[in-house]
């Protein structure tokens, strides 16, 4: 059998977040009804967060009443505190990430909190979405190096999922929030990983700041990783990290996972369609994606 992959598409909430476009509210509905519409079955739609500090998601309220609902499809939304949990549970969220971090340097410029204190706070709320049925994920950021302190104590990361894992989080993502990452270290982290969680469902969120989100993937992957963030065009960026631009792009992602013969659910051509429609309408600038340049393998002319 084919091995299935599966794409958690971050476009609307981690590729919009600091883009300098502001997407109005019915444009993010066009935007995620075309991902639909490309297969995506599971996508990060909304951040829970003060609208002063991420303009961008002060819409995330109007955008979760009016989501497309198909039998299915699940949209996440982000929560960094307990206000947060309770705003995504209010408005219908099919599952929460919540974040930690892995280091006090970007911690307390982001969430005012040390890594012990993101992990001590998701001990308290996770309970809000247990209690309502809602899967609550994990993802802990500037996982393999932070912009402010550096170098990342990768034990750190490991402690952080053994906690996760003992509040309930049903999965455990690690983001290479300023990509810094390579093969070598995702392999290290994921081992560590393993030995403290057991059995909880892993997924990895790459940034291509330095150009190596894909070879990091296929390390993943390799190990056994079946879940992975993307956002198609490339778009996106943490508004926190100096210069960490760079999501890795969907259609990318794809085309590599499908051309090594893993199974993705998604239709190629529908997503380089929406990394172009980005560029046109959607945000009106250039998008950083190789196969909305590229487009797929070619086809050869009718002879």
């Amino acid at each position: 059998m084919t091995r299935k992959i599966e794409i958690v598409e971050v476009g609307p909430r981690d590729g919009l977040q600091n883009d300098p476009a502001m997407m109005s509210t019915d444009t993010k509905i066009e935007f995620i009804e075309r991902l639909v519409a490309a297969g995506v079955r599971r996508m990060e739609a909304a951040s829970f967060v003060h609208p002063k500090l991420v303009p961008a998601m002060a819409d995330s309220d109007a955008v979760m009443q009016r989501v497309p609902r198909q039998d299915g499809v699940k949209y996440i939304g982000l929560a960094l505190n307990e206000r947060g949990m309770r705003r995504a549970l209010e408005n219908g969220c099919d599952e929460v990430n919540y974040v930690m971090v892995a280091s006090p340097g970007f911690g307390l410029k982001n969430q005012n909190a040390t890594p012990d204190e993101t992990a001590d706070l998701f001990d308290r709320i996770a309970v809000l979405a247990h209690d309502e049925g809602v899967p609550v994920s994990v993802t802990v950021s500037v996982a393999f190096g932070d912009p402010f302190d550096g170098e990342v104590d990768a034990n750190v990361v490991a402690q952080l999922a053994a906690r996760a894992k003992a509040a309930g989080a049903v999965e455990f993502a690690m983001g290479d929030t300023i990509g810094v990452a390579d093969p070598w270290a995702v392999r290290r982290m994921l081992d560590l990983v393993r030995a403290q969680s057991g059995d909880m469902k892993i997924r990895m969120h790459f940034h291509n700041t330095r150009n190596t989100a894909m070879a990091n993937i296929y390390a993943a992957v390799e190990a056994g990783v079946d879940v992975i963030d993307a956002s198609v065009g490339g778009i996106g960026g943490c508004p926190f990290a100096p210069a960490a631009t760079g999501n890795v792009a969907t259609e990318d992602v794809v085309y590599m996972l499908e051309r090594g013969g893993f199974e993705t659910g998604l239709d190629l051509g529908k997503l380089i369609e929406t990394a172009k429609w980005l560029e046109s309408d959607g945000l009106k600038h250039p998008v950083d994606s190789a196969l909305s340049r590229a487009g797929g393998f070619p086809t050869p002319a009718p002879s």
